[in-house]
């Protein structure tokens, strides 16, 4: 099948396009810069010439319409994700965004059209384990809120008879992120400069992973359906202990209650712009850090015969990377510092 991939120069689109190739399909590509595109699916060992490259932004609807004609299936996989990040404008790529790709899709009859959500959409959660049929959530932050209008639009297409599947990730991790963001920056301020301990914890979801879930998703004849795959959940004082094992070097730790932990990440927005310095902690992802509870990823995983690997494995690969790309200092990381070189 020929399948439009959004955000195939960021972290979770590369992996997706990598994955749709290797299960045979064709990925064509909207991407703002051919380049980038081609430089994250080289660090994954995909010739880009083996994708169709479409110049366009997602917000230029024209744009949008071009590489959707003569498509079968589309997976809108790009996103600003502003949990650790406030610059950007989170409706207009979340919410304007989404309409163009998903909407555009599913007027032109597309199947399946797979959009990739959050898990925060059910944060902070109403029950103590979280489930795609589950309540959605009121958000507070910014990245929530620009998640839940698009989670909203999505799914009243659904509720319209749409064959679209939304898939909801926790926190993707792995190697090969073409821009530190998210859950690898945190574990790398986390191990370089300290580890706030705080109630909560976070599900952790390898990128691999998930782009396999992506791809095999691209599954013609399906009805709508809600994939929920927020990963292995683990609490924050089991990841620090985690990351010491791995590395062989005890990080530094700082217990924080939750309420102190949201007044740190509102405090260092402030300062953030203020100084303009970058430290992946926000008062969206405090929030996060301590209200989330863990998931029921079963029925996704049965429905796409999907086995989650090992969080140690994906933890271990996700530090080695980070120490190999520089983020990391190979005092911090360990044993899983790259050799030095002779």
């Amino acid at each position: 099948m020929r399948v439009l991939v959004t955000g195939a120069s960021g972290y979770v689109g590369s992996h997706a396009v990598k994955s749709l190739l290797a299960a045979g399909h064709r990925p064509r590509l909207l991407v703002r810069d051919p380049g980038r595109a081609g430089k994250a699916l080289g660090d994954l060992g995909v010739n880009a010439e083996a994708t169709e490259m479409y110049p366009g932004d997602m917000l230029d609807e024209a744009a949008v319409a071009r590489a959707l004609d003569g498509c079968d299936s589309v997976i809108h996989a790009a996103a600003a994700l502003g949990v650790t990040d406030r610059r950007t404008d989170l409706v207009s790529v979340n919410v304007t965004g989404t309409r163009h790709v998903v909407g555009g899709a599913v007027a032109r009859g597309l199947d399946p059209v797979i959009h990739t959500s959050t898990i925060a959409v059910f944060v902070p959660p109403a029950e103590p384990v979280i489930t795609a049929s589950g309540a959605l959530a009121h958000p507070r932050t910014a990245y929530g809120r620009s998640k839940m209008a698009a989670e909203h639009y999505v799914r009243g297409l659904q509720d319209d008879g749409a064959p679209v599947t939304i898939v909801y990730p926790g926190g993707v991790l792995g190697p090969a992120q073409p821009h530190l963001d998210a859950m690898p920056a945190g574990l790398a301020a986390g191990l370089g400069i300290a580890w706030p301990l705080c109630r909560g914890g976070v599900s952790l979801l390898d990128v691999r992973d998930l782009g396999e879930a992506l791809a095999r998703s691209v599954e013609p004849g399906e009805r709508p359906r809600r994939l929920l795959l927020g990963g292995h959940y683990i609490a924050w004082p089991e990841l620090a202990d985690l990351c010491d094992a791995l590395t062989g070097v005890r990080c530094r730790r700082i217990p924080l209650p939750g309420p102190l932990m949201i007044a740190l990440g509102t405090l260092l927005d402030t300062a953030k712009h203020v100084h303009g310095f970058r430290y992946p902690l926000t008062r969206d992802a405090a929030e996060l850090m301590v209200t989330l509870v863990p998931s029921d990823d079963s029925a996704a995983l049965d429905a796409l015969g999907l086995t989650l690997r090992p969080v140690e494995e994906s933890v271990a690969d996700t530090l080695r990377w980070l120490a190999a790309a520089g983020h990391l200092r190979p005092s911090r990381a360990g044993r899983l510092a790259p050799p030095r070189s002779t």
